[in-house]
């Protein structure tokens, strides 16, 4: 009978410890889907009202950063206390965090020049501040709890449930919620979600223990990490969340500017912790020999960014940051400390990850002309990554004792290094009729297999990789001053026996023409596009006094239409664009069509909407940098801010050319909805104008005045009636999808 009833008792314990492991899991799981459900539905709120400048969303993610940290030190501070006392001071602070549901933004009025480092932080502090706070403490204060609960059991497997619901929400708002729901039915489910939290929290604390076993809970039963383990950690924190940040600015600059390219790498960067605090040992087995060569090799190609072949760079640039950012959290939880001092673990987690991201994305626009914060992050990471020697000669060839023949040996290797350069740099034809990238690559290769496992030689090798494949560009290109870098972008000028070029990131921003053709609008701004037969009927149109606007300035390419007796106008959001258009020597069409502009710096929707009604008889929008598309600039009350600032009769000309969505659907829904008559102008230039550097342009002309529209179409080209899309309802600052208008992938681009 007493074998029987022990044997009960451990099966009822077991069915009761597998129930609270699920109960766990559900609550970090749920907790962590609605952190990251948060920030891109609390961003897409604050967009009409703060623009869409990236000092707004630098200053957001300091915000997020900020409180994410401060969400881990609570959890942290909370370990001092009782098991049950953390359980009732933690449903009191998600208590009094839900006084801010349902979430959305405060109703507090910002000034017209609002400093974005200022008021963004204010803003999004009182809107969701609490909240973001206490579901930010979920994931190391349950991990705890569940230490405590499971009496033993290894908390930090959870740790992977919490980066897959992070991994969720991240996926499930882009695909899911924002196309299928309107913000405020957004803002109700997330309410019902942390309804949810709440009451799964509430489980969890159920189950703690009423008090401590036998002593205080504030005592430590494991020894305290040294300084320099803690440093480790945050060092390896570090390296991760810069690279997925900087990732995304290198791919999205250089390589190739999809939209909702940023998602792939922080879902990646989030999937890594679930794989690497699985504790799989094949993993400790392979990633010390396979991630370092991979390093080694793509690390240093992709920093060419060799544009005929995007698509596969961008695919190899999120492997590599997948399989560092896997490498080096792995490497992360092997230090991990015992689970009574979880909590500061993750603190330090925290720290590293907070300071990756301030790295790149705050300190590195400031600091580099380039993305200069790639390449470093590249080689940061391959002085940290766990490395194992591939095959049984190498460690024979670094395991020799004698100091002088390991210094020599080491010599050998930078000798190695300097003659790969030289192959690259002073021989372009080629060695043996071998093209010197080929030769590069496979001396790399070689290089490769003899220094991994052996640290310092493994660094050089890879610094000398990254400079021979383009690093040695860049670095000319910032020397010689041919490049610029802001928040906005990378503008690179680049001067041919013929035209200057202006591109940003990849995508073209402008040419000029030289001698007799200087001042001939080129690109998608030619006489026979449809902004340039617009600009061209101005006078026939609103006679010799035409009031025209022009959002984004671009190389002031437009300024050339202009006559004398007309007002022009220009917004543009990025002072960087301003002094390159201002500066004679790099472009002229400003300082010889218009020597003295009127340009306004700024956000273009918030700018237009401190404009007086009725300032303008013609509005020309071209805000779209690369292929990223300003979202707030194309919603119906965006285009309700262009028909008040334009005249009754005003004509509105849209740029909608885009590789990666077919915008018409959307301008014509705002059409219908804002009573607008629209027509589109879908220019091809013929091989002679392709000579003189036009380009294909996709323009679209709306009037509430049906009568402009008409006129307009006699001065020429092939305008056809602009239909909507049946089924699509367009964008409003509620709702707005883009996953509906994607155009089909094509590799060829």
């Amino acid at each position: 009978m007493e074998a029987v009833t022990a044997e009960g008792g451990t099966a009822a314990a077991a069915e009761s410890g597998a129930r609270a492991h699920w109960l766990f899991v559900a609550a970090i799981l749920t907790g962590s889907f609605l952190l990251f459900l948060v920030q891109p539905m609390v961003a897409r709120m604050a967009l009409p009202r703060l623009g869409g400048a990236p000092a707004v969303w630098n200053s957001a993610m300091l915000v997020y950063q900020a409180l994410l940290l401060g969400g881990y030190a609570y959890a942290h501070w909370l370990g001092r206390v009782r098991p049950r006392t953390q359980a009732w001071i933690h449903l009191g602070v998600l208590a009094v965090a839900a006084l801010w549901l349902p979430i959305g933004l405060s109703a507090m009025q910002l000034p017209a020049d609002a400093q974005p480092a200022i008021w963004v932080p204010w803003l999004l502090g009182a809107s969701i501040g609490p909240l973001f706070f206490a579901i930010a403490a979920q994931a190391p204060l349950l991990q705890r709890w569940y230490s405590l609960v499971t009496h033993g059991r290894d908390p930090y497997a959870l740790y992977a449930a919490s980066n897959i619901g992070s991994f969720g929400g991240l996926l499930a708002y882009p695909l899911l919620v924002e196309p299928g729901l309107a913000l405020k039915a957004q803002s109700w489910l997330w309410t019902s979600g942390y309804i949810l939290v709440v009451a799964l929290v509430a489980g969890c604390g159920l189950l703690l223990p009423r008090k401590a076993e036998g002593v205080p809970h504030v005592a430590h039963h494991s020894v305290a990490p040294e300084w320099r383990r803690v440093l480790h950690w945050v060092v390896l924190a570090f390296v991760p969340s810069g690279l997925m940040l900087a990732t995304t600015t290198f791919l999205t600059t250089d390589i190739v500017a999809v939209p909702m390219l940023w998602v792939l790498p922080l879902g990646l960067y989030l999937l890594s912790f679930s794989v690497a605090f699985s504790g799989n040992r094949l993993l400790v087995e392979l990633l010390p020999r396979v991630v370092p060569l991979f390093v080694l090799i793509f690390g240093a190609t992709l920093i060419a960014g060799d544009q005929r072949y995007a698509y596969l760079n961008a695919f190899i640039g999120l492997l590599l940051l997948f399989l560092v950012a896997v490498a080096l959290h792995a490497r992360m939880y092997a230090l991990r400390p015992a689970p009574d001092r979880l909590t500061g673990f993750y603190l330090a987690m925290s720290v590293g990850g907070a300071l990756g991201g301030v790295f790149s994305g705050l300190v590195a626009p400031i600091v580099f002309d380039w993305t200069y914060e790639y390449p470093l992050l590249i080689l940061a990471a391959g002085a940290l990554l766990p490395e194992a020697f591939l095959f049984g000669f190498t460690a024979d060839y670094w395991s020799a004792s004698d100091p002088q023949w390991r210094r020599i040996r080491l010599l050998a290797v930078i000798l190695g290094i300097v003659l790969f350069t030289y192959l690259g740099l002073a021989n372009p034809g080629g060695l043996l009729g071998w093209k010197p990238e080929n030769v590069a690559f496979i001396v790399v290769a070689l290089l490769g297999v003899l220094a991994v496992g052996k640290r310092l030689p493994f660094v050089l090798a890879l610094a000398g990789g990254i400079i021979l494949f383009g690093g040695y560009r860049s670095i000319q290109a910032s020397v010689d001053g041919s490049r610029t870098r802001s928040y906005f972008g990378v503008y690179t000028i680049t001067d041919l026996p013929h035209e200057r070029r202006l591109a940003h990131g990849t995508t073209l921003h402008g040419i000029q023409l030289k001698g007799l053709h200087a001042l001939q609008p080129t690109t998608y701004y030619v006489p026979r596009s449809g902004v340039g037969r617009a600009m061209n009927a101005l006078e026939a149109l609103y006679g010799k006094q035409a009031r025209v606007g022009v959002v984004g300035l671009g190389t002031g390419t437009l300024a050339c239409y202009a006559v004398p007796g007309q007002h022009w106008r220009f917004f543009e959001i990025d002072p960087a664009i301003v002094r390159i258009a201002r500066d004679p020597g790099k472009f002229s069409f400003l300082s010889e069509c218009q020597p003295h502009p009127d340009i306004v710096i700024g956000d273009a929707r918030v700018r237009l909407g401190e404009q007086p009604s009725a300032s303008f008889d013609l509005l020309a929008l071209d805000a779209f940098s690369s292929d990223a598309v300003p979202m707030h600039l194309m919603t119906a009350e965006a285009f309700a801010t262009y028909a008040r600032v334009l005249a009754p009769n005003g004509l509105l000309m849209v740029h909608i050319s885009n590789r990666f969505l077919d915008l018409a659907p959307v301008v014509a829904a705002a059409a219908q909805r804002g009573g607008w008559s629209a027509a589109m102008l879908d220019y091809k230039p013929s091989t002679i104008e392709l000579a003189q550097d036009a380009g294909a342009s996709e323009w679209i002309a709306l009037s509430k005045d049906p009568a402009m529209l008409r006129l307009l179409e006699l001065r020429g080209g092939e305008w056809r009636p602009l239909e909507p899309r049946p089924g699509f309802s367009g964008w409003t600052d509620d709702y707005a999808s883009i996953v509906p208008v994607l155009r089909p992938p094509s590799w060829t681009r």
